[in-house]
This record gives structure tokens, sequence and C-alpha cells, in this order.
């Protein structure tokens, strides 16, 4: 059995014993280099999937190896350098910390918005964002063709720009002829402005209705802007119907977006939805691995470990802390400890007192569904208004366990039997409808900030 053959039997038996997201993250461009004397050499892309590799997987990877080649007693990993070839005398070539390239300092492609920093390679895979992952992938492809329109929706920090952005830089570089453009849902928005206010919204048109691919991001600015919706449910539709890919992505499901329109929201649901949720703990240590090494830095084990530890629910905050001991890093040209650490991140990692108030839920649940306080306040029986207004009381009884009475008081003056009846209704549908469930908790995360 050769070298190819032996570690394609291996990969193969690994795959049924570790998840695909970790078999995807910490596989992916490995290779044997060498088997000598009881020893098997195996390249890795980098140093911290060496480092993942040796301290969770060596054992099964090493029992794989023994079952299939009795001799094989060892296996030790080498960060091999992109683009250098083995030679036929299998030479062990180990690259160095030092050699590490340090990502530069990339422009935004002006013609297509796009940052070209954002790729599939530097994005992180785990069992919390497999499956977005996965499908963005598919679509980049073969754009239009498959998973049209595609929306991603998930929590703020969650690396949802990132892999929207790894699409359009991967049509770009697969497919050099397609016009693709990136754009967030509020500059959208200005140009609707801008071009009725010069009379040119012909141009707008025009100008996106040529596009190969188009990418939206946080969709959930569009809600209540109802001229912006008009002009971008035509260019959906242009779009659509040349099989153009439309990509989307938002901080809530579509039916959770207030004040957008029906047709809008059935379009957005007759695609692909995938939904990026909290990364675990590994994907946390991962992910200040990977950064740590596009910066040529190492810290300490329990350093990376305590903010992975402490930083839970968004990736962009563990990359701040992760940042910011850079920085003292460089300054003091020594990695800080674990008590410096824990100084320099105190006010950053310091948890919100899950305290809030009657004020904070109202103004909260208005903002939410796009209302006006007094809108939750007032008598109006309009089908918009007594979904939020039941919300507001679910959340005020259960947050702030205020009595039903209290809580008619204000709300309007509502009498508490209309208070229990909107209490019970929002608890009870929240056992049978997911996307009411996914609402409040997207309410809660707001109100406590977190």
């Amino acid at each position: 059995m050769n070298k190819e053959d032996l570690w394609e039997a291996v990969l193969a038996q690994i795959q049924f014993n570790i998840s695909p997201a970790n078999f995807a993250t910490w596989l992916k461009n490995t290779g044997v280099i060498s088997k000598k004397d009881g020893t098997v050499w195996i390249s890795v892309p980098n140093s911290f999937s060496r480092e993942w590799l040796e301290n969770k997987y060596n054992k099964i990877i090493l029992k794989a190896l023994h079952g299939l080649d009795e001799d094989v007693k060892e296996v030790k990993y080498v960060v091999e350098k992109a683009g250098l070839k083995i030679g036929s005398q299998e030479k062990i070539f180990p690259l160095l910390e030092t050699d590490q390239l340090e990502l530069p300092e990339f422009n935004i492609d002006k013609g297509t918005n796009l940052n070209p920093r954002y790729t599939f390679s530097n994005f992180i895979v785990g069992s919390f964002n497999e499956l977005p992952q996965a499908a963005a992938i598919a679509v980049s492809r073969e754009p239009g063709l498959v998973y049209n329109p595609f929306f991603v929706y998930g929590g703020v920090g969650l690396g949802k720009t990132h892999l929207l952005q790894a699409v359009g830089n991967d049509v770009v570089k697969n497919f050099s002829a397609k016009k693709i453009k990136y754009i967030p849902a509020e500059k959208f928005t200005s140009e609707v402005v801008s071009s009725i206010r010069n009379h040119s919204i012909e141009n707008l048109k025009a100008k996106y209705r040529q596009l190969d691919v188009l990418i939206l991001d946080d969709v959930q600015f569009l809600a209540g802007k109802e001229k912006t919706q008009e002009e971008f449910f035509h260019t959906f539709n242009a779009l659509y119907e040349k099989n153009k890919q439309i990509i989307l992505s938002s901080d809530r499901p579509p039916k959770a977006i207030p004040a957008l329109e029906e047709r809008l929201r059935s379009r957005f649901e007759g695609g692909m939805i995938a939904d990026i949720s909290l990364p675990d703990f590994e994907t946390r240590m991962a992910i200040l691995k990977a950064k740590s090494q596009e910066r040529k830095v190492e810290l300490p084990e329990d350093v990376l470990n305590y903010i992975a530890s402490s930083i839970q629910r968004n990736i962009r905050e563990l990359e701040g802390a992760l940042n910011r001991l850079i920085a003292y890093q460089r300054i003091n040209t020594q990695p800080p400890d674990l008590e410096i650490t824990k100084a320099l991140l105190k006010k950053t990692l310091s948890s919100p007192s899950k305290v809030t108030n009657l004020k904070k839920i109202l103004q909260t649940v208005a903002e939410f569904y796009d209302l006006k306080e007094r809108d939750l306040l007032a008598c109006s029986r309009k089908k918009e208004i007594i979904k939020p207004r039941h919300v507001a009381i679910y959340l005020l009884r259960t947050e702030l366990k205020l009595s039903y009475p209290f809580i008619g008081k204000k709300i309007g003056g509502k009498d508490h039997t209309t208070v229990i009846h909107g209490y019970k209704k929002i608890m009870n549908e929240i056992l049978k409808d997911e996307n009411l469930k996914e609402e409040v908790d997207l309410l809660r995360q707001r109100i406590y900030g977190i």
C-alpha cells in the first residue's frame, strides 16, 4: 500500500468517528509525507492544525494507521509550506513559526465591494455553521443553479458577512466574467433614496439587474421601507428569472422580520434558509488559534482557554479580545499571562448583570417589530400591533415577574383578564411555533445586551 492509499484508508475510517465539521476543519489538506522506521510523517497546512491533531486526534489516527500497517508505532505532524513539493528523497522541512506569513491588509474591491480577506480557507467550520458553510460552497461552485435564493441568518458577530463575502470572492476566482456586487441593505436603501431624489431610478435598476450575483447583507434593515422593498422586489424577480444568484443575510429568519412585504418574505423563503448558531468551545479555540497564527503571535494555552470560555456568543468579540492581548504583547515584547489577561479584559468580559426594567422591554419590543412604544400602549386591534403587544406582556411577566393588573395598568390600562390572555397565548404558541420562540430568544438577547 503506497502513501496515498494508506492515508485515504485512514481518512475513510476516521470520518466515521468524528463529526463532518471537525473532519473538514482539521483533516483537510493533510497527507502522508513519509513512512520510515515505524514513524509516519503527516503534512498539515498550519501550526494550529498540527497542534490540534497532536492533542485531539493523535490516538485515533495512530490506531487507524496501526490497524492498516502493524509496523507503524508513532505519528508526527509537520507544517508544510504552501507550494513546497517533497522530492523523492522524502526530506522533512518543518515550517517555523517565524516563516508564517501574516495576511496583508487588503483593500475592498471598488467594483464588487468585496473584501478579499474573507475566504472559505480562513472561515473556521464547526457544528454551529456547518450547514450554511456547505451550502455557501455549493452556491459558489454553481451560482444561480443551486439554493437560489440563499438566505443565511444568525446573531451579531457570528460570521454571516464573512460567509457571504467568501461566496463572492470564490465566484470572482472561478468565474471571472461574472458581475458580482456585495452591498449592505442600508446602503442599498440610501441608493434608492438618492436615485429617487435625482430622478435616476432607471439607472439604479439597470445597475443591479445586469448582475450575475447579488449579495445583500442585513436585509432586516429593509423593514418598513416601502419604496426600497418595492425596488428590491422587482430587482429580485428580474435576477431570479434569469437564474442569477441572490444571496441574503439577516439577524433573524424571514418570518421574524417585521414590516416586510409578504411577497418579499415568500421569495426569501423560496430557496435555501440556513442559520448560524453559537460556536462551541472547540470552534472558539480554533478561531483564536487561527487568528493568532495570522498575526504571527503565540499566546499561552491557558490564556486562549480563558478567552474561549469567557466569550461564548460573539466571534467578533473573540477577535477584539485577542487583538487587545496582541497589542499588549507587541508593546511589552512578552505574552500576557493569565492574570494580566484577566486584568486587560476585565471590562470586555464582565458579564452584564441580567437586570432590566419595564421601559427597556417595551422599547426593545417596539424597535424589534418596527413600531413606536405608543403603538404598544394604544387600543389598536391591528394584527401587526396585537402580536408585539402580547410578546411584550409575556416578557414583562416572565422577566420582571410583574402582576397581571400592574402590567395591564402600564399597557394602556388593559383589564387583567386581557393581559392573562395575551401572556398565555404567547406561552402556548412558543411551544408550537419555532419561529416565535426564536423571536422571543432574540428579544431577550437584546434586552440584556448579550
